[in-house]
This record gives structure tokens, sequence and C-alpha cells, in this order.
């Protein structure tokens, strides 16, 4: 069907091409959720613009195929993956080790994060910590262990960047869960943009909804649930408040975390991009 909703393939002429002195093979960039969606999308992203990468997930699988794609693609730097789960400090401690182990950690991108969707009344505690641990937890602890290393360059340049959304600003119902921690993440954001000291900055990215394998399979079950088509679930379920009824792709947000850890963007400290289309700040 023509009107069907999917996750886009990125081509290598839609990745933002930066040139900036930082950018350089000796540094590394963690980023977390890698195996799929915006986390992939941005380890390519910088991979592509000559920094070592470090793409973390959970998901084995998922991080063997952003390996494929960046050869596929032919990017100008390395990935280095590591399997770990962010709900386990042991595992968060091993994604910093070996990152330190190829060269300088400089970035950080915490873009891992899950859904549940349920009634406060009926939420699974068990799913609400995983999803404060994964969320808000584990970027807060990589950026513990993450920061010592990036104030102790010769040329104080390092930046952490956090995945925040629409709903770090603007909540909805039955995502008690999620709205706590994408309005969490922009406190952290913040903390360490007062504690950086000239050294780290921080900055997070929020976004309306994006074409990741997530969305696109909770589009597909919306349309079979109401009987409508996966155009009008973007158009008329998700999108209805936006000004831009159409879905972000995820090379979309990579670029604008590229663009905000580069050199370009260094008075970027302590705030949010929003990226969403005019949904929250327009009626």
């Amino acid at each position: 069907m023509a009107d069907e909703i999917h996750s886009p393939e990125l081509d290598r002429d839609e990745i933002l091409t930066l040139e900036s002195p930082q950018f350089s093979p000796d540094r590394v960039a963690i980023v977390t959720g890698a195996g799929s969606g915006i986390g992939r999308a941005t380890a390519l992203a910088l991979a592509h613009n000559r920094l070592t990468v470090v793409a973390t997930d959970v998901d084995e699988e998922g991080l063997e195929e952003t390996e494929r794609r960046k050869e596929e693609l032919d990017l100008r730097g390395a990935i280095e993956t590591v399997t770990g789960d962010l709900t386990y400090d042991g595992d968060v401690e091993s994604i910093v080790t070996a990152a330190s182990e190829l060269g300088e950690i400089t970035y950080l991108a915490n873009i891992a994060g899950f859904q549940h969707v349920a009634p406060l009344e009926e939420f699974p505690m068990e799913t609400y910590d995983a999803m404060q641990r994964v969320m808000v937890r584990a970027p807060t602890l990589l950026a513990k262990h993450c920061l010592p290393h990036m104030r102790g360059g010769e040329e104080p340049a390092g930046v952490v960047a956090n995945m925040c959304s629409i709903h770090g600003h603007y909540v909805t119902r039955d995502k008690v869960a999620y709205n706590t921690a994408k309005f969490a993440i922009r406190g952290l954001t913040q903390s360490i943009a007062a504690e950086g000291d000239g050294d780290v900055r921080s900055f997070s990215v929020s976004t309306a909804y994006v074409k990741t394998p997530l969305v696109v399979n909770q589009i597909a079950d919306t349309a079979q649930q109401r009987g409508i088509s996966e155009r009008e679930v973007v158009e008329k379920v998700m999108l209805e408040e936006a000004r831009t009824t159409e879905l972000m792709d995820p090379i979309e947000v990579a670029n604008a975390f590229a663009f905000g850890l580069s050199d370009h963007a260094r008075f970027l400290n302590g705030a949010d991009l929003l990226f969403d289309g005019g949904y929250t700040l327009t009626y």
C-alpha cells in the first residue's frame, strides 16, 4: 500500500558533513541505543564526521547491523560496538572503560530509551523503574564516568548530548514513566551545564514522532485497531496538534546531534533543541 509508513534506509548524502577541528579519529563518541533508529543514525553520522564511535546497545544483532551499514556507506570514521545493558551499573562502567581504550572520550550521546503506555493506576512499577534506569540513571552515571575523561584533555571540548522529547515539555496521558524521564533528562542536561566549568557543555534534543522501527510498528497497529489508514494515524492521531504533519527521519535527528556536538555549537550549553514541527509552542 502506498499509504504505509516505513522506517527509511539512510543514504550517505543525507548525513550532515561538518568541518569541526575537534572531529578527528583520536576523539571518541559514546552513543547509546545505537542498535536501531536514532541511535544508529547518530552513530553513523558521527562516524561519517571522522570520529571514533563506541556504539552500545543491549541488542547485539542491532549493533551488527549498524556496523554493516557503516561499511556499506563507506564512512570515514570507525565504529566499535560494545553490547551492554544500561540497567546494570557494571555494564555502564564497562562501556566507558572500553571507550577510554580507543582514544580521548570527548562526546557522549545518551539516546537509548523505550516506551510503555498505560494509565497511572495500572502502570507496572517494575517497568517504570526500568525506564528510569535506562533513560535517567544510566545517562547520569555515564556522564559521571565520562566527565573526568572530558576534563582531562589538552583542549577541553567535552560535550554531553541527551535525547529528550516533546514529552519533556508537553505531556500526554498514559505515559507517566516516559513523561517523567524526559522532564528529568532536561534537568540532567542543565545540571551538567552548571557544573561544566567551561570544560564540558551539554544540550538536549526534543522531537515529536520519528520514523524509528518502534514508532512505525505503533502506526501499523493503531491503523489496524482504529480502522483508518497509516497516514491518518500520523496526521490525526500523532501529529494532529503539530503544524508539520509528517514524521522526522532518524537522520534528521542525528544531524541535530552532530551539529550540537560540533564546534559550530560552542555556545549551546544547557539548552534544548526543539524540533517538533510546531507541536509544543503553537496552538
